[in-house]
């Protein structure tokens, strides 16, 4: 396996394609203005119809957020505002679409299979793995960063769907700019992203806080009832369904970080799921996520934010767990398969057998062979293995770090890295 060392985290050594990207972003003027965005949407769309207005106090924050955080540079802020635009224009197809066809709520969603646990927990191969069976209701990432098609859409002459192509064609963008991206966490328009993904056109996802910082967005949500953001995730989840052949599966594998702290509304809305709980030292964890926003820093950032990181991220994390072992309880052991980080890196198939003896869904050659083929075309490592740093990177020493966890550790039998009997 080859290993890779970051030796210029903090003061980074670009390549002329970084410099010419930058310089690019630098001549830009980008506004952060809601009405800007919003408009910007109609125009692409020729709709006008947001639905509810309860989400324009949430973009609002995230532009203050991001609108008036210096050290963002040209390019970063460009990038986060055409992300914006597309949330928008996302909700404007999601609100039409369900005029149109209303009988989008009359859809169940049965059974799903939702891996709920730390980033860098092993959940993203988990979750491919299961994906993987043909059986199962996935949500690729070309899907999942455009659910509806655009009003001008067409088919491309080899049948690639366009959405399939602006996704490809996005990723190579992101190789080229930051080339370690993959061996950090692969997002080729295939692999399975989180359905929590669905959820940026409700501007109601954590996930603009691992875009960029975003503090008074964090503060409402955490003082926000998550409840209706759910049922947006559970429409956006049947639309889907709504729109594929009769013949497609229907049963969906799911999997977010997010759930750790909404167990309470993960419950209410999927009641039937089998829920696979992935377990970590969030020491490794908290040093493979902050070293992997750093890297991306390097292409949004004017300086790499090595202080910030290594002060915001512990905190959000010990926040999320805090929430995970308040709710635990809600959580039926018996629709509930518990997976050690260390248990999954020995045996992965041991893993999925669990998991599916739990979901009622035995396996077959068909998809044991499914399985297999994607082992054998992902291994571990597959793009490289980062080598971690947290002390010598960020200035933190692990064992002081582990200390604010040990409720966590004490909670579920979690063992630090490194230290394994």
């Amino acid at each position: 396996m080859n290993e890779i060392r970051i030796s210029d985290l903090a003061e980074p050594k670009l390549t002329e394609f970084q410099i010419s990207a930058r310089e690019f972003g630098d001549e830009l003027t980008v506004s952060f203005d809601r009405d800007e965005i919003l408009a910007e949407a109609c125009a692409e769309t020729g709709m006008s119809d947001y639905g509810p207005d309860d989400f324009l106090e949430r973009l609002d924050l995230v532009c203050e957020d991001w609108g008036t955080d210096p050290t963002i540079n040209g390019l970063g802020r460009f990038i986060l505002r055409t992300q914006l635009v597309g949330y928008a224009r996302t909700r404007l197809l999601v609100m039409g679409y369900l005029k149109h066809h209303p009988d989008v709520h009359d859809i169940e969603i049965r059974q799903p299979i939702i891996v709920v646990g730390l980033p860098r927990t092993g959940t993203t191969h988990l979750v491919n793995l299961l994906a993987a069976d043909s059986r199962m209701r996935s949500l690729p990432c070309w899907e999942a960063s455009e659910p509806l098609p655009r009003p001008d859409d067409e088919m491309l002459p080899d049948g690639t769907d366009p959405r399939y192509q602006r996704s490809a064609d996005g990723w190579e963008m992101s190789v080229q700019s930051a080339p370690l991206i993959a061996a950090m966490h692969d997002m080729a328009p295939d692999t399975i992203d989180e359905e929590i993904s669905l959820m940026y056109s409700d501007f109601s996802t954590y996930s603009f806080e691992w875009n960029s910082f975003a503090p008074r967005f964090r503060d409402h949500y955490y003082a926000s009832d998550q409840l209706p953001r759910y049922e947006y995730l559970k429409t956006m989840l049947k639309l889907l369904l709504h729109r594929q052949p009769p013949d497609a599966p229907t049963r969906w594998v799911l999997k977010s970080p997010m759930h750790l702290e909404n167990l309470p509304e993960l419950r209410a809305m999927f009641p039937d799921a089998t829920y696979v709980m992935t377990y970590r030292d969030p020491v490794s964890v908290i040093q493979s996520a902050i070293t992997m926003l750093a890297y991306g820093q390097r292409m949004t950032r004017k300086s790499v934010r090595i202080a910030q990181l290594a002060e915001y991220w512990p905190d959000r994390i010990e926040r999320l767990l805090r929430r995970m072992v308040e709710h635990f309880h809600l959580l039926p052991p018996e629709q509930r398969v518990d997976v050690h980080f260390h248990e999954f890196m020995a045996d992965n198939a041991a893993v999925v057998r669990r998991v599916h003896d739990t979901a009622g869904l035995p396996g077959t050659e068909q998809s044991q062979r499914e399985i297999a083929d994607y082992v054998g075309a992902n291994p571990r490592g597959k793009h490289g293995q980062i080598v971690y740093d947290l002390e010598g990177d960020f200035g933190v020493n692990p064992s002081m770090m582990r200390q604010r966890f040990k409720f966590y550790f004490d909670a579920f039998g979690v063992q630090p890295e490194g230290e394994m009997g």
